[in-house]
């Protein structure tokens, strides 16, 4: 007989994370008990059975209308599904995930587009889909549940819960005599011992709200350096040192790491952490996680060398990543990636840019190959036989430069295009001038885009969500103040005015979720958060101080209706948010930085913009109570170490006033500075760091630190030599 605490739980699109769940055994041992004192071979009793239909006709997020006609009587997250769960005494099926999962879509044909599976699912349970992205805090619930459960997680995330959303049981993709067998094993169990069900609910409940709790910490010392330099040596001992990144797969850009490493390299002038974030950033960008056609970035890698992707191409990657490589630039000086941002962007905004300035979510690993069906990848690979047609004479060096060989090669014969080297060694082994290697790449890169253009593209994920519009405002300012491009400044603008006129509620809190013209949801901390970062990012860049008001009104919003007093910290949803087993708070960093630590950031700047010294205060006691996180596990929490960098080094804040005070700014963005906060402005303004230090027809920079300022000077090198590190 097989149970289902014997199911292989596979997961192709997963991240292993730490176990925080002490009584993780006794769950376990209680999953074992009850699914293995139940024999296959007992009768089911009567089927409770309760009509309704496939709901997801009316939603408007492309995942939810991918599965609109699936056979399964799937309903939306909400109250109403609860209540139909209540009402018919059935569990819920939860299944989560999003547009641009690959292995979502192979589940969804192998079962959920079955109708013998629907039949099943349907007697038994009420079954709920939920798009990952338009409720990340549901997601967060039942992630947390499946982790403790089986120490990974992942998307397709399938939980079984009691009718009152609490899990039972649950994993990522199952095959469809996986799923169905543990569907039938789990209905057996609810019909003849519920109170087993019940226990395992208790305990996992209790398991997730221990998770959300944050110790306050009394310790006020301050921060101590040995936490950044314990933190660079974990990474140094789970980092690769062949390919860059952390020395193991599925392998995740994770671009706020690196910025961090950045950041932290740059300031303690650790050559060899600057170093390795230069392979790191060099082998994403020679690689095939990078589109070495239209530009943009995968969402990660399913091998060391980053070549072959799941091929999805997330918004939030492009965004952080366009950040992190204009960060970079300013060290590096590598030419290179001035075109990996330059490529992205253009990719943002031919495939993710609406007209009305607002940014869409995703493009699908999938779409039709020749044959009309779905195939992962046919957009962006190639047979030897069409490379060859259209390069022409070309293609012998084409070969040698994008790999047509063993080691680009992926399967059935088609290529994903892979550098293995730079453009300037390249050029040293293959006699050829850069000049003229890079009119070439734009030539093949030009014929490659025709080819595309004859395939079906792959599916786009057109809804607009608060918080990663919010990022990719922040890319394009980072791009802008690094490049000094006006057109950067520009799409910055036009989305920030769209999301200010369009995602402000009447109250003044925000809307998480645009889609044809209806503005949806009520938003998360996330939202509040990235949304803040990048106004004050664009008042930095701009000097318009519309910008940074609408932060602080923001702020304010997010401490009365997210914020804490206990731990300091703040929810993850608004207090009015009343359906889920408790109430979510978001502190570990992943791919996207943690809400938490991204609002520590927050309140410490405007603390320092506005002088509202209670500002800083909170962030300092956010930081003190992770602390010991932090130092638990480095690699989860290194947007709060960013912000420990504050601290622990020299910060600065510039202000500069005159009628040169635009082209002064510009000048000092060009630099990396990190450790800095810089306000210009060409009239007399009344913030608090520009205020009473106006004089007509004369511009000055003026330099603070820990509340005390220097003399006015002319010249930016006056400023820059106090601030930059020597390498």
């Amino acid at each position: 007989m097989h149970y289902v605490c014997f199911l292989y739980l596979y997961c192709a699109d997963y991240f292993v994370t730490e176990i925080i769940m002490k009584n993780l055994f006794l769950v376990i041992i209680t999953l074992i008990s009850l699914a293995c004192q139940t024999s296959k071979k007992e009768s089911m009793s009567k089927k409770i059975t309760y009509e309704h239909t496939n709901m997801l006709i009316y939603e408007s997020s492309p995942y939810l209308l991918q599965h609109a006609h699936n056979p399964v009587n799937w309903l939306p997250w909400g109250k109403d599904a609860l209540i139909k769960a209540q009402k018919s005494k059935k569990l819920l099926i939860i299944s989560i995930g999003y547009a641009a999962c690959h292995w979502c879509h192979v589940m969804a044909h192998e079962s959920f587009e079955d109708t013998t599976v629907a039949k099943l699912m349907n007697d038994h349970y009420v079954s709920v889909k939920v798009d990952r992205e338009e409720h990340p805090d549901v997601d967060k619930i039942y992630m947390s549940a499946v982790q403790m459960l089986n120490g990974k997680g992942g998307w397709p995330l399938n939980v079984v819960a009691l009718p009152d959303g609490r899990p039972v049981w649950g994993g990522v993709y199952f095959s469809k005599a996986q799923w169905m067998q543990a569907l039938e094993q789990i209905a057996d169990i609810w019909q003849k011992n519920p109170d087993k069900l019940y226990q395992v609910a208790k305990r996992l409940e209790q398991g997730i709200i221990a998770e959300q709790f944050i110790k306050p910490n009394s310790n006020t010392l301050p921060f101590s350096i040995n936490t950044i330099h314990q933190a660079l040596n974990f990474w140094k001992q789970h980092r690769d040192n062949k390919y860059g990144g952390l020395n193991r797969v599925p392998k995740f850009p994770m671009p706020s790491q690196y910025n961090f490493l950045l950041r932290a390299g740059y300031q303690l002038a650790d050559q060899d952490i600057l170093n390795f974030v230069q392979l790191t950033l060099d082998k994403m960008s020679q690689g095939g996680i990078y589109d070495q056609v239209d530009g943009g970035f995968a969402r990660y890698s399913t091998d060391l060398k980053w070549h072959i992707p799941h091929f999805e191409k997330m918004l939030y990657d492009n965004a952080l990543l366009v950040s992190l490589y204009s960060d970079a630039y300013k060290i590096f000086q590598n030419a290179s990636y001035s075109t990996i941002v330059d490529e992205t962007l253009e990719f943002v905004q031919n495939e993710l840019t609406d007209a009305n300035g607002a940014f869409y979510s995703s493009i699908d690993a999938d779409s039709s190959n020749k044959a009309g069906e779905l195939e992962e990848g046919a957009y962006y690979v190639f047979t030897k036989e069409e490379l060859k047609k259209y390069i022409g004479d070309d293609y012998p060096l084409f070969k040698e430069y994008f790999n047509i060989n063993q080691y680009g090669l992926w399967q059935k014969n088609k290529y994903h295009l892979i550098k293995r080297m730079s453009d300037q060694d390249f050029i040293k082994i293959y006699n050829i001038d850069l000049p003229d290697l890079k009119q070439k790449a734009k030539i093949w890169r030009q014929k490659l885009q025709n080819i595309r253009r004859y395939r079906d593209r792959p599916r786009l994920d057109d809804k607009t969500l608060t918080s990663w519009n919010a990022l990719m405002l922040n890319a394009y300012v980072d791009a802008y103040k690094t490049f000094n491009k006006a057109a950067y400044l520009s799409v910055a603008r036009k989305n920030a005015d769209f999301l200010l006129q369009n995602q402000i509620k009447s109250d003044g809190g925000l809307y998480h979720s645009y889609k044809q013209g209806k503005s949806s949801i009520e938003g998360y901390l996330e939202d509040y958060a990235f949304l803040i970062k990048a106004l004050i990012n664009l008042y930095e860049a701009s000097g318009i101080t519309t910008y940074l008001k609408q932060a602080e009104k923001l702020n304010t919003y997010t401490l009365q209706n997210f914020y804490d007093q206990k731990s300091g910290l703040f929810y993850f949803t608004h207090h009015s948010k009343n359906d889920l087993i408790t109430r979510p708070m978001e502190v570990n960093d992943n791919v996207i930085p943690s809400s938490n630590a991204v609002m520590a950031e927050n309140l410490f700047k405007l603390g320092h913009y506005l002088e509202k010294q209670d500002l800083i205060e909170k962030s300092h006691k956010m930081l003190q109570n992770i602390l010991l996180k932090i130092n638990h596990n480095p690699l989860r929490y290194y947007y709060w170490l960013n912000n420990t960098l504050n601290y622990l080094m020299p910060f600065y804040e510039i202000a500069i006033t005159g009628p040169d005070a635009y082209n002064k700014a510009h000048q000092i963005f060009r630099y990396y500075l990190p450790n800095k906060i810089l306000a210009f402005a060409l009239q007399p303004n009344d913030l608090p760091l520009l205020k009473n230090r106006f004089i007509i027809d004369k511009t000055y920079l003026y330099l603070c630190v820990d509340n005390t300022c220097q003399l006015p000077v002319t010249q930016v090198e006056e400023i820059i030599k106090k601030i930059k590190v020597k390498l």
